[in-house]
């Protein structure tokens, strides 16, 4: 029987974001929320204080009791308390870990997208074939505090030499975990199964050692999933354990706490398969970077923890340049300017635009923000590498190869934006621009954005009731941004690109303009795009396209800027494109944009 009301929380780096469902007979509904600093650090140093402090605001709000004596009504009644309680958690940084492999780009980069799956933040990745020192190395290892270490390395077939040349490394380290004083450091051995015993003379007596299935049993062959399950055993019954107030936290969620990516990762392989599409999730925070994606019948997920709009901002700004930055503005500004912007910016890392020059400089960053993250998670969302591979006659002379990116942007049917720069942007439209421009959809592609931060709460949900949490996903959570048609070729600008028609509505698409048809949300429509020679739409190069598009609170958005997207070289140029692209959209204020405090758009 579904519970009739769950509490549910997400316990954050910085912030606590408690959600109360209720079950209307059909899907579960918001009927409230709330939030909280959290405090698993100093000088508090207990996650229970900002989650009592959420639930108590919460429970304001709707006039409902759901704590007394400091502890939860669970199970509640009709006027108080909650049938369920369920949580995921990131604070502290998230889970943190230390990989090992033998060869970075074989069984460690295995191991790392096993790490990454689980919901971890990967500190470090260790091998055989590191170029530091391996005293730096050991020496690395004993300053980095992990909360545990995945150690892989070998096929089954090969030696167990340098598997024991590793596990002495780490034992010359000695680690000590992150959180507690007399406890011992997890190590999950996930490598050859013949140097099990290396290892175990090894590490035994000095680390908390459990051993799963190889990660890469054969060059041929990846599982991933006994070390990732693994990994969330050892997180729920030894890690949490030691951190600060989580024993209570996993007291009352009946030890179903899980990391907050691990459970947005559950709903992009759900929304995925509710789809029957490939999808790529992307939550931009204030440090990290989360890219998740469901491709070529595999899920990954990424972590760029040097990447935010925040703390992480100084790095956006150094990994992209301070010249591709201003390459999005439509205003004339020096790579001064943006420095002392930035200077600005990192005394107070959480203040929020006032102006709308502010506001366009968010989102210039936030467009390579997400650019750089989407890099990242193509070099680590890869077919296998260093198999044989056995090919047809015809395909011997193609250039394929292994260790190639397995999401292909004119596979995803659906993109999902979250974080605060794209789930509280003033207009609708200007989430979708920034994802256009970051991540360059190709083909026929629905855009969506996480509104309410709802994702990690519904993928705990998922584990209780999965058909639930999808339509509540649905109803309560993703707003739909509209269908972007974005033909892939490249061309003179002005030159006509596509004949477009929708429903009755006939456009001609040009080379460089990003056009919008009106269609509101649960609106569906008939799309027919005929190319000009050389482009393809979605269905094949010079061929025409019919298929049906969604609405959303955008529309159908036409882009015929080409891809890849690249922007005018001579700035006058760029900086007009820019305008008229934004004004097509009704993104920004048509008045300010003209004006822009005092600067006119050239």
């Amino acid at each position: 029987m579904e519970p009739k009301t769950i509490l549910a929380a997400d316990v954050g780096s910085t912030t606590t974001k408690v959600i109360m469902l209720e079950h209307d007979g059909q899907c579960y509904r918001i009927c409230g929320r709330a939030a909280a600093p959290t405090t698993v650090e100093k000088p508090f140093l207990d996650v229970m204080i900002g989650l009592r402090n959420a639930v108590n605001r919460l429970a304001t709000w709707m006039n409902r009791p759901l704590l007394r004596d400091n502890r939860l009504l669970i199970p509640g009644t009709a006027s108080e308390g909650a049938d369920v309680f369920l949580a995921t958690s990131s604070a502290g940084g998230g889970l943190q870990m230390l990989v090992t492999g033998l060869v970075r780009s074989l069984t460690a980069e295995s191991a790392q997208r096993a790490a990454l799956g689980a919901g971890a933040v990967v500190m470090d990745v260790l091998s055989m074939d590191d170029t530091r020192l391996a005293v730096d190395c050991v020496q690395k290892v004993r300053e980095m505090r992990p909360d545990m270490i995945l150690f892989t390395g070998g096929t089954d077939e090969g030696s167990a030499n340098y598997i024991a040349a590793v596990a002495e490394y780490l034992a010359a380290a000695d680690p000590l975990p992150r959180f507690g004083t007399g406890f011992k450091m997890p190590v999950i051995y996930a490598g050859n199964i013949h140097a099990r015993e290396v290892v175990a003379s090894v590490l035994g007596g000095r680390v908390l050692l459990s051993m799963v299935d190889n990660v890469r049993p054969t060059l041929e062959k990846e599982v991933l999933q006994p070390a990732r399950h693994e990994i969330h055993r050892v997180f729920l019954e030894h890690v949490m354990a030691q951190a600060p107030g989580y024993q209570t936290l996993l007291d009352w969620t009946g030890g179903r706490l899980q990391p907050t990516p691990l459970a947005v990762g559950k709903m992009v392989q759900q929304v995925a398969a509710g789809l029957g599409t490939d999808v790529v999730a992307l939550d931009i925070g204030g440090a990290t970077t989360d890219v998740f994606s469901w491709a070529s019948g595999q899920f990954n997920r990424t972590v760029s923890a040097n990447l935010g709009m925040s703390y992480s901002l100084g790095n956006v700004l150094k990994e992209a340049s301070l010249g591709r930055v201003v390459s999005w503005l439509p205003f004339a500004m020096s790579e001064d300017e943006l420095s002392n912007w930035y200077a600005n910016k990192a005394i107070k890392p959480t203040t929020l635009p006032e102006t709308l020059d502010e506001l366009l400089l968010e989102h210039a960053a936030a467009r390579e923000a997400l650019r750089l993250a989407m890099d990242h998670h193509y070099s680590l969302a890869v077919t296998l590498k260093g198999i044989r591979q056995e090919r047809l006659i015809d395909e011997v002379f193609e250039q394929k190869s292994t260790g190639q990116p397995l999401v292909d942007m004119v596979q995803v049917g659906a993109i999902i934006g979250s974080g605060g720069v794209l789930s509280h942007a003033p207009r609708r439209a200007q989430a979708a621009l920034i994802l256009l421009d970051a991540l360059g959809p190709m083909g026929v592609t629905r855009l969506f954005v996480d509104s309410v931060f709802m994702l990690p709460h519904l993928g705990a949900l998922s584990d209780l009731e999965p058909d639930a949490a999808l339509a509540t996903l649905w109803r309560e959570c993703l707003v739909p941004l509209g269908t972007v048609v974005a033909p892939v070729g490249s061309g003179r600008p002005g030159h006509l690109l596509a004949q477009v028609s929708v429903e009755g509505t006939d456009l001609d698409l040009l080379v460089g303009q990003l056009a919008v048809l009106p269609l509101a949300p649960g609106q569906v429509a008939r799309l027919k795009v005929r190319p000009a020679y050389g482009w393809d739409a979605g269905a094949g190069r010079n061929q025409v396209l019919e298929t049906t598009v969604h609405g959303g609170e955008v529309g159908v958005i036409l882009d015929g800027r080409g891809r890849p997207l690249e922007l005018p070289v001579e700035p006058a140029l760029r900086r007009r494109s820019l305008a008229d692209w934004w004004l097509a959209m009704d993104a920004y204020p048509r008045a300010a944009l003209h004006t822009l405090t005092g600067r006119e758009v050239v």
